[in-house]
């Protein structure tokens, strides 16, 4: 069982089309996954075809119960039945912003979802948290409770401007909280191999980290499909099987279950 961590403090690089499409792609494999939507927004909650505003039951209701310690709630008790019947979502809504405020206060306010997780960890080989654009106490979590991260990277040079912010705090987290926190690598999203920048992005990218840290050879495409299969309620390889981009995360998962040996 692994704990993957999908962050990048930057908006819009794919996060959670990437926590969707690989937790798919694991499942092709025959692998038992969990995605767990850590973002307020809901968007991976939306993008397998629950209305957020229609929730009785959240994440966020489970955060509150090890909060206050009552027992009341824990993470079998809000996870959903997707389509595919071997994955599972924890589904998110707005009530989850009001997490950062909540755990200001909280003893051991890094490991609160560490201690959520513990009933189901050996329920799933995988368990792919999507968390907000963001380094605050959520994110901090999430890594605190991750074996590993995955960095979804937008092909553009001020994106990657902020990969150093992001790897320090993950150094930190392993320092101070999470020995065992890896980094998985970076994967490339959004990219049009066909543009000079982009090209170069990668390439300086690959000089940069690449003897610290894994850069993966699959490369995610631009393509309007990533932005039409939420709409449908479906991740890309459900909503477009034979598209490009679903070819492109079945790859990266190959990537992925390799890395684990």
């Amino acid at each position: 069982m692994a704990v993957v961590c999908i962050a990048n403090q930057k908006g819009g690089v794919g996060k959670t089309t990437t926590a969707a499409a690989l937790g798919e792609s694991l499942s092709e494999h025959k692998k038992r996954v969990l995605l767990l939507d850590w973002d307020p927004q809901a968007n991976l909650t939306i993008n397998f075809g629950f209305n957020p505003d229609d929730l009785k039951l959240t994440g966020y209701d489970v955060l509150m119960s090890v909060i206050r310690g009552n027992g009341r709630y824990t993470l079998p008790d809000v996870t959903l039945k997707t389509d595919n019947p071997l994955i599972d979502l924890v589904p998110a809504n707005i009530e989850l912003s009001q997490a950062q405020l909540d755990l200001v206060n909280v003893m051991k306010r890094e490991m609160v979802l560490r201690e959520m997780l513990l009933p189901v960890r050996n329920r799933y080989d995988y368990i792919l948290v999507d968390c907000l654009p963001s380094l605050g106490l959520l994110t901090i979590n999430a890594l605190a409770a991750a074996d590993s991260v995955l960095i979804p990277l937008q092909a553009d040079f001020l994106a990657m401007k902020g990969l150093a912010m992001l790897i320090t705090t993950v150094i930190h987290v392993k320092e101070k909280l999470n020995p065992a926190l890896e980094i998985m690598g970076v994967v490339f999203t959004m990219t049009n191999p066909r543009t000079l920048h982009c090209r170069e992005v990668i390439e300086v990218t690959r000089r940069a980290f690449g003897n610290r840290i894994r850069v993966f050879e699959t490369t995610i495409p631009v393509s309007v499909r990533f932005k039409e299969a939420p709409a449908a309620g479906k991740s890309v390889l459900s909503y477009a099987p034979t598209s490009e981009g679903a070819e492109a995360y079945r790859k990266l998962a190959e990537e992925v279950l390799h890395e684990a040996g």
